[in-house]
């Protein structure tokens, strides 16, 4: 048997290639929209990709199942759990099967059993995997969004994100008795979560890529929880902030998402057009480091660093409209490939960050914003010259923030920056500086005439030995 792990680290996403390596079959479980990496794997293994399945309807990211299945014609193996409104909707065409708790099905010499493990979604599934070759007992457990290294899947997703109301509780008394369902499987079982450290589906996930059953049921903290009312009680409180786009992936990845056939094209754009997008409203993505983005930018665009792109673009980028990017042309793929992997497909053009020298040259001016340090307007905080902006999360907010700070999460910013934006200047801050600057753009954008990026975040203030507030 072969089993290769592939990780998308802005992500936080796992997926996996189980081969068989006597019959030269293979099958890719949770895939992500760059299907390359696939094919491309079990080219190099003498594998054909003849079957493609997922544990659930993925809410962060758009799902590779539907285009392999067009480029490979593999079958799929879906879910055919949970109610009406999380079935499967494109699959007429498609060789397909929908399976259920307790079904089978193999790959060659590798067999497997679905596992009905509802609680993150109504329609989650987990595959137990026996490599016939070598025995006849299972060797590990693929369980999505059900059980992570340390944690399990959230149950809010669906209240939160899709706005089906009154399912939170609901989904964390089926995650309960799915977890006393898990907590029966034999010690020895190998666990090969769908998700690691820094993902939006859970809370406090392990960076570790794979663990055992035994393992988690000695140190999973809600493993070991017994009473139902206390474990629901806990297994609600302190989720991450649920991003807008989750509600736009689940209908995605449901209906089934456009078929690729690989990167989207955008055009190379001549400076001059810049302006005019600007002035009729077009979504402007700079992707320049913020340094670079605060010392000057275009007017009205906001800026995005690639290495934030697949955590940020999908709460502040609108999907029903065509987006623009500023981005070196060598840095062009993996700036789309991080925009189509969470559902970005309307990329209408890119200019390189040249661009806003010729239109410097060409008498427009660029905007900019300051950058302090916490010892240089520190005082102007605590005398409420300035307004301060907190656009961290809540959990982080609820451990300690800087006296006067107001808190607003950065993806909910875009909604709230006209309430915010008055004749004060506007500092605003994170942990360390990144999002901050995100959000200095956005305020920018909005109107904002002075905006001021807090150095080093509340890291630094800390540091320094400013005060924090707690409790």
């Amino acid at each position: 048997m072969l089993l290769k792990y592939f990780y998308n680290d802005k992500l936080a996403h796992a997926s996996y290639l189980v081969g068989c390596q006597a019959t030269g079959e293979a099958i890719i479980i949770d895939p992500g929209r760059n299907v390359e990496l696939y094919l491309e794997a079990a080219e190099a293994n003498d594998m054909r990709i003849v079957a493609v399945t997922e544990t659930h309807i993925h809410a962060d990211f758009v799902s590779g199942a539907r285009e392999l299945a067009e480029r490979t014609g593999a079958r799929l193996y879906l879910s055919d759990e949970g109610d009406e409104n999380w079935k499967y909707r494109y699959l007429d065409g498609y060789d397909h099967e929908l399976v259920y708790d307790g079904s089978r099905f193999s790959i060659g010499n590798i067999h497997f059993q679905v596992m009905h493990t509802p609680g993150h979604t109504p329609e989650h599934i987990s595959f137990l995997l026996t490599d016939g070759a070598a025995g006849d007992k299972p060797m590990g457990i693929f369980t999505g969004d059900f059980v992570f290294v340390g944690s399990i899947g959230r149950p809010d997703l669906l209240e939160k994100a899709a706005g089906i109301m009154g399912t939170a509780e609901a989904g964390a008394r089926q995650m309960f008795r799915s977890v006393q369902r898990f907590k029966q499987l034999p010690d020895y079982l190998q666990v090969w979560p769908g998700h690691g450290a820094g993902s939006a589906c859970g809370k406090g996930l392990g960076a570790v890529p794979s663990s055992t059953v035994g393992y988690e049921k000695m140190f999973n903290p809600m493993l070991q929880i017994e009473d139902e009312e206390a474990f629901v009680r806990a297994l609600l409180e302190g989720q991450p902030e649920s991003p807008k786009y989750f509600a736009v992936m689940k209908r995605v990845n449901k209906e089934g998402p456009a078929v690729l056939g690989g990167l989207p094209v955008a055009p190379l754009l001549g400076a001059n057009r810049l302006p005019e997008l600007v002035q009729q409203g077009a979504q402007v993505i700079d992707t320049r480091p913020p340094g670079e983005f605060a010392e000057g930018h275009f007017p009205g665009t906001i800026n995005i660093p690639l290495n934030y792109l697949a955590a940020w673009a999908g709460w502040l980028v609108d999907y029903d409209r065509p987006y623009y990017l500023i981005v070196d042309s060598e840095h062009l793929a993996e700036a789309l490939g991080d925009l189509v992997y969470i559902g970005l497909d309307q990329a209408a053009g890119y200019f390189e960050p040249q661009a806003l020298e010729v239109l410097v040259d060409a008498g427009f001016d660029l905007e900019c914003y300051e950058v302090a340090t916490p010892e240089e307007i520190a005082d102007a905080i605590r005398e409420q010259e300035v307004l301060l902006v907190d656009v961290r999360n809540e959990s982080e907010w609820a451990e300690g923030r800087i006296p006067g700070a107001i808190h607003t999460m950065l993806g909910y910013l875009p909604d709230r920056a006209e309430q915010l934006i008055d004749s004060k200047p506007i500092v605003v801050q994170c942990r360390t500086g990144g999002r901050s600057a995100i959000a200095a753009s956005l305020l920018q954008a909005k109107g904002a005439k002075k905006v001021i990026n807090l150095a080093g975040g509340i890291l630094r203030w800390e540091h320094v030995g400013l005060p924090v507030e707690r409790g």
